[in-house]
């Protein structure tokens, strides 16, 4: 089996889950490799700071339709406070 490598953000990891996801749909792993690191970290730690697992199950699937519209960040959310 083929290991992907997938870009991470500049402090958070890419997650099993959203790994699943963008090695599923190669449209979205390139939009994903695409954008900045911060971008990335910015949509991981909007994924990552859901309490619960309905939140997050959403955000990944807001997160997949809005890099696919072109739109490289989460809207609307004062953004990651671990960089």
């Amino acid at each position: 089996m083929l290991k992907k490598t997938i870009s991470s953000g500049v402090v958070h990891k890419v997650p099993a889950d959203l790994r699943h996801i963008l090695i599923s749909n190669q449209a979205l792993l390139t939009v994903w490799e695409e954008i900045t690191p911060l971008a990335r970290n910015e949509w991981l730690c909007w994924i990552e700071s859901a309490k619960k697992l309905e939140t997050r199950k959403r955000r990944l699937k807001i997160m997949s339709e809005n890099l696919m519209a072109g739109k490289r960040r989460p809207c609307c959310w004062a953004g990651c406070s671990h960089r």
